[in-house]
């Protein structure tokens, strides 16, 4: 009787389902619908080698992020806190100073070329954290 009960569910359970694979495409946000099959014979198989799709326009060319980062970075480095004057007007004071015997170069023991590192290395943090930070901004407007 026993054996007669596990054949009869077996058969029931065959008659019920089809024969043909079902496949269920999961799709959100986070799960991209993929075929199961053959991984070697993908469509976009690249034969063992990594892709990725790194955003090619990484560099916007957003005169809004050069714009609003030059006066970001002048405005605080304007500000007199070095013994009275600004970082820009120091800066800037070397530069006259050094054009002064303007055939010879810079001493490595000037002034000038910390001034020169300290003021670039502001504009350049401060025009990378602009292009982070406009990142999502403009793609909204235009």
């Amino acid at each position: 009787m026993a054996a007669n009960m596990a054949t009869a569910s077996t058969v029931i359970g065959l008659s019920s389902s089809s024969l043909s694979p079902k496949r269920t495409c999961l799709s959100s946000g986070f799960v991209k619908p993929i075929a199961v099959g053959n991984p070697l014979r993908q469509a976009r198989a690249s034969g063992g080698r990594f892709t990725c799709n790194f955003q090619r326009d990484w560099l916007r060319r957003d005169l809004n992020v050069i714009g609003f980062g030059l006066i970001g970075w002048l405005a605080p480095s304007s500000i007199p806190a070095i013994d009275g004057k600004s970082l820009t007007g120091l800066f800037f004071e070397s530069i006259g100073t050094e054009l002064a015997h303007f055939p010879s170069p810079p001493a490595l023991t000037s002034q000038f070329w910390l001034w020169l590192v300290t003021w670039h290395l502001g504009l350049f943090i401060t025009l990378t954290f602009g292009q982070i930070g406009f990142k999502g901004r403009t793609e909204d407007y235009f």
